[in-house]
């Protein structure tokens, strides 16, 4: 639909000429600042779960592994050849090996369970973050038959145990003795503790020692349970783990992290996507009363229409002045919501923290948000240019049916009653 002059001319004349009728004026204002507040808590809005989505991305990767490669008994014996074997893979970064079991740890009458891994810290510091994410130690304190442990803050505060004590290990399997059947205990020295966020139980249930000692601990020889894969992408695990199923063949055990997170990275993008629907209603109130401004506003300027229309103006030419007008309107409202939901979305955090300490309040517990104490917001642009498209379809469906109406508008009847 081409717009000519003269419908652009008279369309923002109409929008900038002072309405007779206040209460048209007043309507046509709140439609503008609808609009404009329906934008701007959509992009503020998409910004912090796109700030929480990050977060929880970020504490994901940084402990757990993109690919593991093992067998269907967790007993990977000639685990050096299929180590040299992965890093010939391009997209491979880092490979480390790892010993894992179910153990209970006890310290002081306090029993707690956890997942302990054995690791080389050498090759972990290329896996995750767990190097970073030490408070108090160092990974290079494992060393080999000297049986450390590097436990999770969480785990280390309910047991009540500091760098130095020493806790005793459980782990399922048996020793036979003239007594009967006895678990295995082993007593470990605390050389260390983490801390990489409560959200998925890392500081409550994992457990650290040197490869070494883990392969003693569980009486796995020299096998291992498995090995740890890190390659450039980790949202194509899933293919990599594909291509590793055929060409290691069906002996060879190969999961991601979307095994045991992908369901929940799933639900963050469908809330996402159902807060997106569900705040562009504010927006499509603010089209509705769009709708009711320009149809009161063709209704005011019926003898405006037939002096056009008897001057030559066709239906088409009227029905793009009132497009116009509400293209106008709309793009007003859309540009005000652009400006103030990027203004808000990049110091939303700020606001929320200054909230706090000035009425003493506190909206985000570490308990509850994966460990976050403060509100994240991350600014995608790609988030506002698909809010303000929206915005501007809607604002212009707005303009379509008082549009077509003044198009109909006969000149003899708009003219019998002036």
């Amino acid at each position: 639909m081409m717009f000519s002059p003269v419908s652009l001319f008279v369309g923002f004349r109409y929008t900038r000429a002072k309405n007779r009728n206040h209460f048209i004026s007043f309507i046509s204002l709140m439609s503008i600042f609808g609009i404009a507040l329906g934008v701007l808590v959509l992009i503020t809005v998409l910004s912090v779960m796109n700030g929480f989505d990050r977060e929880i991305q970020k504490q994901v990767f940084s402990m757990v592994p993109p690919v593991t490669v093992s067998t269907v008994d967790y007993q990977l014996k000639n685990w050096g050849e299929v180590e040299k074997r992965l890093q010939k893979y391009p997209e491979v970064t880092a490979v480390a090996p790892f010993v894992t079991g179910q153990i209970l740890v006890s310290h002081g009458g306090v029993v707690q369970p956890a997942v302990m891994n054995g690791i080389l810290p050498e090759a972990e510091k290329k896996m995750t973050a767990l190097s970073d994410s030490m408070i108090a130690g160092s990974l290079n304190n494992l060393q080999s038959g000297q049986f450390r442990v590097i436990l999770g803050a969480e785990l280390a505060e309910r047991l009540g145990v500091l760098p130095g004590e020493t806790v005793t290990v459980i782990t399922p399997q048996f020793s036979v003795s003239l007594t009967g059947v006895m678990p295995r205990f082993k007593r470990f020295t605390v050389a260390g503790i983490f801390r990489a966020g409560n959200g998925f139980g890392f500081d409550s249930g994992l457990a650290f020692i040197r490869l070494e000692d883990g392969q003693k601990l569980f009486q796995t020889g020299q096998a291992i349970s498995g090995l740890h894969v890190r390659i450039q992408n980790p949202w194509q695990a899933g293919l990599f783990s594909e291509r590793l199923r055929h060409d290691l063949g069906p002996i060879a055990r190969i999961t991601n992290w979307t095994d045991q997170f992908g369901e929940f990275f799933h639900a963050v993008a469908l809330e996402k996507t159902m807060m997106f629907f569900i705040l562009m209603l504010i927006i499509a109130v603010a089209a509705f009363n769009l709708v009711c401004t320009l149809v009161m506003a063709v209704n005011e300027k019926q003898a405006d229409i037939a002096i056009l229309r008897t001057l030559g103006a066709t239906p088409s030419t009227i029905l793009r002045i009132f497009v116009v007008q509400g293209a106008v309107a709309g793009s007003m409202g859309t540009l005000l919501g652009v400006a103030g939901g990027v203004l808000l979305a990049r110091h939303v955090t700020a606001v929320v923290s200054w909230i706090e300490s000035v009425f003493h309040v506190e909206f985000l517990s570490s308990s509850v948000y994966f460990g976050l104490t403060r509100l994240p917001s991350v600014l995608e642009w790609p988030d506002v240019i698909q809010v303000s498209v929206v915005a501007l379809l809607l604002s212009l469906l707005a303009t379509l049916y008082p549009a077509w109406r003044a198009s109909r508008i006969q000149p003899a009847e708009a003219l019998r009653y002036e």
